[in-house]
């Protein structure tokens, strides 16, 4: 089997299993970190359009390459968000307001915003807290540039994910009250975006689960 085939073998796997527990709209993102240039010219052949990176420099490099929506979602660094803000057009990890005013400022188009929300209160694996959340919204929500689309979170390692995504679909229903427009819902990865979606995810990022565990050429 060629690449092209397992790619295709897997895309078909992912996206059915998403259409079995959705009964919403859901955008699937393939993330594509580690991976070289070529499976995502592949997977954009397969007609896969938006793409998701966790590190500045691939992102910048593939995006280039490659057309599609492209989203940031690793931890932002104050000093790359010049260069990541001009090839992502989607940021899920937003959990700090310098960020954004930094973002304002270097930007040269509008982003679609998502807030990262910590579930353990540590922020072992990023997000604002309960009590910051709002503030930050708020500051989104008053750009003239740029929008609010919802939160995002990644499970603590040691919470059941069922159990997370529960917690953040009542984190969600709150904050929409506060903020109608922010309907996206960004949760799962490979492991657990079927649980995800059952819970009103709108966004997954999956990886492994159509690219293979590891890089092919590592």
């Amino acid at each position: 089997m060629n690449r092209k085939e397992e790619l295709s073998q897997n895309l078909e796997l992912v996206r059915s299993k998403i259409a079995k527990v959705a009964n919403h709209e859901v955008t699937l993102i393939a993330v594509t970190k580690t991976f070289p240039v070529r499976d995502a010219e592949i997977l954009h052949e397969l007609g896969v359009r938006d793409f998701g990176e966790n590190r500045d420099a691939e992102g910048a490099e593939k995006a280039a390459i490659v057309s599609g929506t492209w989203h940031f979602q690793g931890q932002i660094q104050s000093n790359k968000l010049k260069s990541i803000t001009s090839w992502a057009s989607v940021i899920h990890s937003l959990d700090d307001p310098r960020h954004f005013e930094i973002i304002e400022k270097v930007a040269p188009h509008p982003l679609q915003i998502f807030l990262q929300v910590s579930l353990d209160g540590a922020h072992h694996r990023g997000g604002a807290g309960l009590e910051e959340l709002h503030s930050l919204a708020s500051l989104v929500e008053k750009s003239p540039t740029h929008t609010l689309a919802g939160l995002m979170s990644v499970p603590p390692v040691e919470m059941d994910p069922n159990d997370a995504f529960a917690q953040l679909a009542v984190i969600h229903t709150e904050f929409m009250k506060l903020f109608p427009g922010a309907t996206s819902l960004s949760a799962g990865m490979s492991g657990d975006y079927e649980a995800a979606i059952s819970h009103g995810a709108t966004h997954v990022r999956v990886g492994s689960s159509i690219l293979g565990s590891r890089s092919p050429h590592l």
